[in-house]
Order: structure tokens, then C-alpha cells, then sequence
């Protein structure tokens, strides 16, 4: 009798961690980027709110699996800019993003309450930039070709869903057994640099209105709409640097519940039914 107790105990409390092991996470903060329209590699000049959600796997103690799915927006404008004010472009895109990857408490928070932590693992995102032209409506960039993109040798088109590498850093408090509240930076390694569609030179003006027509031409350089502006540039006048990628980034704060938290159960005592509890 006394072993089929003690057998029926250790497999409740097993299953009770197992359970434990799921967190849901929440993420809300703001979201921004660093490319060929903005001054600065991190500022919070033009960003955006984001949210998310994920779940996250307890390999061990300090060690998690986690997914998670964010959205945000990312936008910036010449106007704002001190190199390139006189080209006058700008552009917005909505983003979502779906990843995958690993994450490493530097403490224990089953045994401390406080701890930094590292991620990194791969993401999926989705953009599609736009802008809004002289008469106010929305008109979506990537089909346009701004820069010879599809009709020029050697300019692919881009993809609008394209894989990153997700990374940083952040502190995690406990709040509870079950509840931790934190705050992170999350940069995003890029493989494209046209999430702003500016990447390289100026094509032909002849060459673009004959293959995209006058939009494509009025929206690759928008200096005419200014006061004293310019005209459109000669071909293979620098437009943007393709030796470096554009980044996006999140920051903001994390709250994560344990998904088999029991109220008969306490990590630091004794279940309700006398069976010893895991501290983990």
C-alpha cells in the first residue's frame, strides 16, 4: 500500500513539472529599423508599437525552447534625415514575424529572483513597403522597381517574406513561482537591404518609365516635390550602400505565466495531498 502511494505521488508530481515546463510569454513594446533612410544603427527616433506572442519549452533549469510571433511597423523619411534630406523619400511596412530559437538564463529564477538572459535562433518575416505619393494615396513600392529591379541585369526582384537571425539580451525578474516580468532588446540580422526599397544606384529615367511608367520615376527620387529641389539624377548615381543589409529590432517588455501552475501546488513546499513538490 505504502509503495502504490509513494508511486502514485512521484508520477502526480512528475506530470505536475512536465506541465510546468510551458510558459506563455506576451511582448509589447516598439519596433524600428537602421538602413539607407535612417541616421543612426539604434534610435527610437521613428519607431512603432509592437506586440507578440510565444511559448516557451524548460529544456533545463536555465535553458528554453521558444517560438513566438511579433508584429510591428517600420517607417523613416528624408525629412528627418541630415545627409539625404534633398532626395526626400520615405516609406512604411507593416511587419510580422515568426521565430524559433534558444534561450539562457544566466541564474536560476527557480532558486533567485532576478537574472540576465541571451536568445538567438531564426525567424520568418513578411514586408511589403510603401509610401504615399504627391496626392496622398498609398502606393505600394516593391512593384515599381525603383531601381531596375527585374528589368535590369543583375537586380533581382526581392522577396517579401525572407528569413533573419534573431538575437540580444535582456533581465527577467520573478515576480512569483509562476509569473516573471522582463525587459529586452532583440535585433534582427537581415539578408535583403530593400526593406526600404533603397539599396543601390539610380537607373536610367528613360529606361525605368519605359518598363514601370511615370510612378516608378516620381517615386524613385522625390526631390522635385520640394521647395528647391533637384532633378532626377544621372545613371548609377548612388541611391543607397549594398554592402550593408538593413536591421529591425524590438524592444520593449516580456510577461510570462507558467501554463501548469497549480494552485494546490507551491515550487518551495508540499502539495495539498502531502506529496513532496519538484523544486526545479
Amino acid at each position: 500500500m505504502k509503495k502504490n502511494i509513494l508511486f502514485l505521488c512521484t508520477l502526480l508530481v512528475s506530470l505536475s513539472v512536465f506541465s510546468q515546463q510551458f510558459r506563455l510569454t506576451t511582448f509589447a513594446g516598439t519596433s524600428n529599423y537602421e538602413g539607407e533612410l535612417s541616421d543612426k544603427k539604434f534610435t527610437y527616433d521613428q519607431s512603432h508599437f509592437a506586440a507578440g506572442i510565444g511559448v516557451s519549452y524548460e529544456l533545463t533549469e536555465q535553458l528554453y525552447l521558444t517560438g513566438a510571433f511579433k508584429m510591428g511597423k517600420l517607417s523613416a523619411d528624408d525629412k528627418r534625415s541630415k545627409r539625404n534630406s534633398i532626395r526626400n523619400l520615405n516609406f512604411s511596412t507593416s511587419l510580422s514575424e515568426l521565430n524559433l530559437g534558444l534561450e539562457y538564463d544566466f541564474i536560476n529564477l527557480n532558486t533567485r529572483k532576478l537574472t540576465p538572459y541571451i536568445f538567438g535562433g531564426i525567424a520568418l518575416y513578411h514586408f511589403n513597403p510603401y509610401t504615399l505619393d504627391s496626392a496622398g494615396s498609398k502606393v505600394y513600392l516593391q512593384p515599381l522597381s525603383t531601381e531596375g529591379e527585374g528589368f535590369v541585369t543583375g537586380r533581382k526582384k526581392y522577396n517579401l517574406k525572407q528569413v533573419a537571425i534573431p538575437f540580444g539580451a535582456g533581465v527577467k525578474f520573478a515576480l512569483s513561482p509562476d509569473v516573471r516580468v522582463g525587459v529586452e532588446v532583440g535585433l534582427r540580422k537581415l539578408f535583403t537591404d530593400y526593406i526600404d526599397d533603397v539599396s543601390t544606384n539610380y537607373v536610367d529615367r528613360d529606361l525605368l518609365l519605359a518598363n514601370r511608367g511615370q510612378q516608378a520615376v516620381d517615386l524613385a527620387f522625390r526631390s522635385s516635390e520640394l521647395k528647391n529641389g533637384l532633378s532626377y539624377p544621372p545613371d548609377g548615381t548612388t541611391r543607397g550602400n549594398p554592402k550593408k543589409n538593413d536591421w529591425y529590432y524590438f524592444t520593449g517588455l516580456t510577461l510570462s505565466f507558467n501554463l501548469g501552475a497549480d494552485k494546490n501546488m507551491s515550487h518551495y513546499g508540499k502539495s495539498k495531498t502531502g506529496c513532496p513538490t519538484s523544486v526545479y
